[in-house]
Parts: structure tokens; sequence; C-alpha cells
């Protein structure tokens, strides 16, 4: 077990002069820059009072990935717990982060207004002014793997974000200070546009300090420019979410941008409809596409699979079998076939919510996922749909996911999302919102439904929209969906 610290200064002794993070049209960082100008930011952050448990809050945009990644490291330096906050939230909900972990103060970017007068706020610049004493550092607490690193803030799709709390175990768990096996190691650089806030952006910054590659990302996704860093940086890996994977596929970037440098795609944050799956590989015909199956809640454990159409449906298997299980209502673990809750097991120190460690989501090192699902007789995960989102009407219990995935077979449809409204009779009705071409209408859908699914699957109500409320991470609200009926 290792701390975040000891991961960047084993890449900056290694690795010196490689570029550790890059960001298009901003700049670039090395791993021996990185760690000394956290180290000057530490001693800084020192200097104001910052002690061992102490929380400091970060808020940081696309263009600031470099000026956050030294912030965070020197968070961690100085004996501090960081706390990475998503860019789109209001200053109200930011505030009430800050508050819910008791936050003594904010690092934020240059030119950005930090909104929060409860505690002290700095610039990483205006921390960094290149002096690393080592004096001032060593008087730093020793910080142990099993300390808490981190608190990262649910994305809120389902109701109040909540706090979940990560030890430096947990965070480094899997890495490597062995050169010849670092993870990536057919790429230069791995490419991704996840914001700074969310898990699967601090996934990419880990990935930063262990992987071979170095990290290239861009201060705010769209597909064309998506599109031209890949032709222009020939990066190897390239990771997105499925409503990033949509955008790509409806621009068509590939009739105009060389995309044959990737060799690995990576998908995660939702599940990846089949028919967005089978239309990717043919976007980036010399890739594998892996789908990642994880929450911020469950993080290191995870399910991956190979994009397989013989398992379209599919969201893959753990590193350890023993690691994943279906459960009924009373916890019992089902037999294959059988849907019910899928629950998790952290390979290493679990996560937990901050402020609320026994929350029934976690049961020791198992983290209850929020999901439906089965695994078929190969011990493969197939979702059925997260829990709340389950349409029950009548006597039935309606997949979304099932209806999604219909719908984006559809050639006109570029997103859909499923919702169950209220109904008098029936308890809850479908419901579908979908982006697609002005003239198209829901009796043309429901036909083209129609062979795909059962009667009562079929939306009764389908809304053709411009666009899709979605979080920082891209995933669909359906909450706001369902509040707008």
């Amino acid at each position: 077990m290792r701390t975040v610290p000891q991961l960047l200064a084993t890449r900056a002794a290694q690795d010196p002069d490689d570029a550790a993070i890059v960001v298009d049209t901003v700049g670039s960082m090395t791993f021996q820059e990185w760690e000394r100008r956290s180290g000057s930011v530490a001693r800084a952050l020192l200097d104001r009072g910052v002690r061992a448990g102490d929380r400091v809050g970060l808020l940081y945009g696309g263009r600031g990935w470099i000026e956050f990644a030294v912030a965070y490291c020197a968070i961690h330096k100085a004996g501090g717990v960081a706390v990475p906050l998503p860019e789109r939230a209001t200053p109200a909900e930011r505030a009430a982060m800050l508050a819910d972990c008791s936050a003594s103060g904010l690092l934020h970017e240059s030119g950005v207004s930090p909104g929060w007068d409860a505690g002290w706020t700095a610039t990483t610049n205006e921390l960094d002014d290149g002096r690393e004493s080592s004096a001032a550092l060593s008087a730093a607490p020793e910080i142990p793997p099993t300390a808490l690193a981190q608190i990262l803030y649910t994305s809120g799709t389902t109701g109040r974000p909540k706090g979940v709390a990560a030890t430096h175990a947990n965070l480094t768990h899997g890495t490597t200070d062995h050169p010849r096996r670092r993870p990536l190691a057919h790429s230069r650089l791995f490419l991704h546009a996840f914001p700074i806030g969310t898990n699967a952006g601090q996934t990419m910054l880990l990935n930063a300090l262990d992987a071979r590659p170095g990290a290239l990302t861009l201060p705010r996704f769209t597909p064309g420019r998506f599109a031209r860093l890949i032709e222009s940086r020939a990066p190897g890996t390239v990771f997105a979410v499925p409503s990033m994977a949509i955008e790509l596929l409806r621009a068509r970037v590939h009739e105009r941008h060389d995309l044959s440098s990737v060799k690995l795609f990576g998908c995660t944050a939702s599940a990846l409809p089949p028919d967005v799956a089978v239309r990717l590989g043919a976007l980036f015909p010399g890739a594998v596409l892996v789908n990642y199956y994880t929450s911020t809640e469950a993080a290191p454990a995870q399910t991956t699979m190979v994009f397989d159409p013989a398992r379209p449906t599919s969201v893959g298997r753990p590193a350890s079998p023993g690691d994943l299980r279906i459960a009924g209502k009373d916890g019992a673990a089902l037999p294959a076939g059988e849907a019910g809750e899928v629950w998790l097991r952290s390979p290493t120190a679990p996560r937990f919510y901050y402020g609320d460690p026994d929350d029934a989501a976690f049961r020791g090192r198992w983290v209850r996922m929020g999901d439906v699902g089965y695994l078929d007789g190969d011990g493969y995960l197939h979702l059925v749909d997260r829990d709340q989102d389950v349409i029950k009407s009548g006597a039935f219990k309606i997949s979304t996911l099932k209806i999604e995935a219909a719908l984006h077979e559809h050639p006109l449809i570029d997103e859909a999302a499923v919702f169950g409204v209220p109904d008098a009779v029936l308890g809850e009705r479908v419901a579908a919102a979908i982006v697609a071409p002005p003239g198209i209408t829901g009796r043309e859908v429901r036909a083209f439904l129609a062979p795909k699914l059962a009667p009562h699957e079929l939306p009764g109500q389908i809304d053709v929209r411009d666009s899709l409320p979605r979080n920082a991470l891209g995933k669909v609200l359906k909450r706001a969906l369902r509040e707008e009926n």
C-alpha cells in the first residue's frame, strides 16, 4: 500500500522529464514539475495552518487540469484531504458540500470566482512561489496509506449528493512502481475529456500518476475537437462516456479525421447501448472496445467487458468472480439467470459515506450498486436497470435499459431516455424522451419498436427534444424528466 504523494515521487524520480499532463491549447507539465510545484504549494498550505485530516475544497474547470493536479497532490503532502467539487454545481450547492465535510479552505482555478466565504480561498498560482522548503515539508505529519485522502460528491441523479470518502490505499490500489509493468504501455498518450469533480475524472488523475502514457485532455468536449486531437496527437487509448460516444457517432467524425491511432476505446459511467457499441466498432476499427462498470462508491471494484456481439448487454466480470453477487431482498445470493440487486466487493479498503459510515449501501467490503441485474451461466453480469428506474406498471416490472437499447437501433434517433410517469390505473406507464430530427412521430417510433418489445413495454408517450438533461459526466437526469411530466 502506498499514498498518492509516494506515487508522484516515484514517477518524478523515474521519468522526471516525461509529460504527465497535457491540456490542449493550455500547456503541459512534467512529473518533475508536478513534484516541485506540489511541494511548493504544500509548504504554503502548511504556512496557512492546514493540518492532518483538514478538508480542502478544489474548484477547477477543464482548462485547470494542471493547476488542479498540483493542488490535489499538495493537499496530500500537507496531510490534508482533497475535496474535488463539480464545476457545474451552483455556488449554493458547492457551499453545501463544503459545509457537509467542514472544509477549512478552498483552492480554485485562476480567474474563477470561488463564491464561498466560510473559509480561506486561494489559487494554486498564488501559493506556488517556487520555494519548496524541505524543512517546512518535514514538519508535515507522516500520512499512512490508511489515512483519508479524498471526499468526492456523488452526481446527485437520484437526490441529494453524498460525500464518498476514500483512503490513500483505496485510491492507489493496483498501482505499480515497476516501469515495465505500467498499464496502457501501447500508448504514448491517453485521451479523455472527463470533468474534474467526477469519479471518472479522478480515475484519470490516478492514471496520469501510474500509467505509462501521459494524460491528454482538452478544456471542453466537442466531437470535432476530440476527433481533431486524436488525429493530431495520435493517442493509443481513448476514454469516454456513452453520451460522448453517441456525439462522436452523430457527428460522423471518422469521415473527416484519421482515428487509426486508437488501439483501446474505454467507456465508463453508464451502460453502453449495444447498437452504439456496434457502431463504435466501425468508427474505431483498429481498437478494442472495453466497457467498465463501477460507481463512485464501489471503486476500485469494477467489472470489465471487451465488447462481445454474443453478449451485447453484458458489462463483464470482475477480476475475481467472488467479488460480484446478485442478491435478493433478504441479502441471499441468487442463482444464475435470476434478477436481483447487484453487489460488488472492494479488493482493498472500501469507501464510505463521509459522516455516515454505517449506511446500508456498504456491508464490510461489499457495496450495493443500486442496480438490478443477473448473471448468465458463465458469470457475466447483465444489467436490467437502475433500481429506482424500473417501471412498475400493473403486474409488470419494466426495464428502461431494454427499451432504450431498442430505441438506439432506430437510424434517426441519436439519444433516448425511458422513464416512468404516474398512471391512475397502472401505477406507472412508460414514457420516452428522444433526440431526433423534427417530424418524426410517436406512431412511427412505436411501429419500429413493436417487433422488438412486448406490448406493455411500448412507450405510450414519446417526446422529441433537442437534448436530454444531463449531469457533469453526461448521465441523463431521469429525475428531471419525470418532474417535467
